[in-house]
């Protein structure tokens, strides 16, 4: 037996009698002030107590009170469940899979949000298809404020199954949490979120489902992804751990995949990242002169790929960075004189 299932805990299995359809987790932390938007998101979709579970499960916030937001909006409606001490996004979210009770668990961060025909059309999905693990659909990039940046990739044309999913899911994370419903039985078959990562637990459990279910796709545009400045993927990414988990994520999901491709395929998800980091993330903290910041996603980015395209990137980005980074010390160092001279 794999040792995976020692880092994954189990997830109990309920009386199917007493299951509603849904479950709607949302996890919290410090996000209140976002939280109304959240839930009243999904309450303009309740279906009704009996078909729907809805509940906050907060990681003992610390700088506002869910619970107060709970109570107004929710009036009665949304359970409320507070972790006695903080425990971590990842056993947050794994306390949200051993409370739900339905059939179907959607995981909702409590800054994240959906649009309406959100649970319409992907409980059809499962009406449609009962053997598939879990259904999701496009997702929307919003900012701190709710405006809309961008949309995920069209992954295709119509609602159905993916084909050759697993492949495609593997060398790239295509899915925001927010965006994806899954079977309580594929939780309870495959166990929880992986506690040997911090960061991309997210995308090796959509990988973990795929080598064993068939995927349902939504391409209309039902969920919507918050990027903030307080967010852990902005922390992570100035530490670099963002690109040391990665790493780990790929090594721990190799195994799932077909095995005539696996090390190309591990090796094409490590170069994605790495591209990703030099195209988008890299020049946006050179940008705000966050120089040590960059050279740690420059050196995490070579960590993960040594490939030709990720060095042609590379070489202009170091050259770019030297170009700010002496500008600076220039800048700087003629303010030193001025106030010397001024002072003298």
């Amino acid at each position: 037996m794999s040792e995976n299932h020692l880092y994954r805990a189990a997830i109990p299995k309920i009386p199917k009698a007493v299951q509603p359809l849904w479950s709607v987790m949302i996890p919290t932390y410090n996000c209140a002030e976002y939280l109304r938007e959240t839930l009243a998101s999904v309450l303009m979709q309740d279906p009704g107590v009996e078909m729907m579970q809805i509940e906050v499960i907060d990681d003992g916030s610390t700088r506002d009170d869910p619970a107060a937001v709970v109570e107004e909006v929710g009036q009665g409606r949304v359970e409320f469940y507070r972790q006695p001490q903080n425990v971590g996004h990842i056993k947050n979210f794994q306390t949200c899979l051993e409370r739900a009770r339905g059939k179907l668990i959607h995981l909702l961060h409590g800054d994240d949000r959906v649009r309406i025909g959100f649970y319409h059309k992907l409980q059809s999905a499962f009406e449609q298809r009962p053997d598939i693990g879990a259904a999701f659909c496009r997702h929307i990039m919003m900012d701190e404020r709710g405006h809309w940046q961008y949309l995920s990739e069209l992954e295709q044309s119509e609602s159905g199954i993916l084909d050759r999913w697993l492949e495609r899911i593997a060398v790239k994370q295509r899915i925001q949490t927010p965006a994806i419903v899954v079977q309580r039985d594929v939780y309870e078959h495959l166990g929880g979120f992986d506690s040997r990562l911090s960061w991309s637990e997210d995308w090796e459990m959509w990988v973990r489902i795929a080598a064993h279910y068939p995927i349902w796709y939504e391409p209309e545009p039902l969920a919507l992804y918050r990027m903030h400045s307080n967010s852990s993927t902005e922390r992570n990414t100035r530490t670099g751990e963002n690109m040391r988990d990665i790493r780990r994520a790929i090594a721990i999901f190799q195994s799932y995949l077909p095995t005539v491709n696996s090390d190309w395929l591990a090796a094409k998800a490590r170069e994605n990242w790495a591209l990703d980091a030099l195209y988008h993330t890299v020049p946006k903290l050179i940008g705000s002169r966050d120089f040590q910041a960059a050279v740690t996603q420059i050196r995490e980015s070579l960590n993960c790929s040594h490939s030709l395209t990720v060095y042609r990137k590379v070489i202009p980005l170091v050259l770019r960075l030297g170009k700010y980074w002496l500008k600076d010390r220039v800048v700087s160092r003629l303010q030193f004189y001025k106030v010397g001279h001024e002072t003298s």
